[in-house]
């Protein structure tokens, strides 16, 4: 079984859940990340994502000092890089979320998998259509 660590982007940055949510806007947009982890204490306490700043920033009047702690989503799902691809796809159905940290042995981020990125070869495009499946259902 193909380990995840295959199909993960390795450009991958944290935000400081103290920044504000325009450096975290700066940073999503230089590096095209639609979700960024949100790390403390040399931890990773969240993670916030473009839909986080519309819904939870914008939509609400906040302005773009809002800090990242203030509008992110609170603890984060993850998962190692020699889980299967059908681990990383069954955490994400079970959580409806479209990306998804990756760790290191030593619990290092090393990586994000996208919802997108189990359709690189056509023998995951089956794991994607399930994980989308169950991602879009009403929770």
């Amino acid at each position: 079984m193909k380990q995840v660590k295959a199909l993960m982007s390795k450009d991958v940055q944290v935000i400081g859940a103290d920044q504000t949510i325009q450096e975290a806007a700066v940073l999503m947009s230089k590096g095209n990340y639609g979700m960024m982890p949100v790390a403390e204490n040399d931890r990773m306490v969240g993670a916030l994502s473009d839909r986080d700043i519309v819904i939870r920033a914008v939509a609400l009047g906040k302005d773009a000092s809002t800090k990242v702690r203030d509008v992110m989503s609170p603890g984060v799902f993850w998962t190692f890089e020699e889980d299967s691809i059908d681990k990383a796809a069954e955490i994400m159905s079970k959580h409806q979320i479209r990306r998804l940290p990756i760790v290191n042995a030593d619990k290092r981020l090393v990586g994000i998998v996208a919802l997108g990125d189990f359709t690189v070869e056509r023998s995951d495009i089956e794991v994607a259509g399930e994980a989308l499946t169950k991602i879009s259902k009403p929770a």
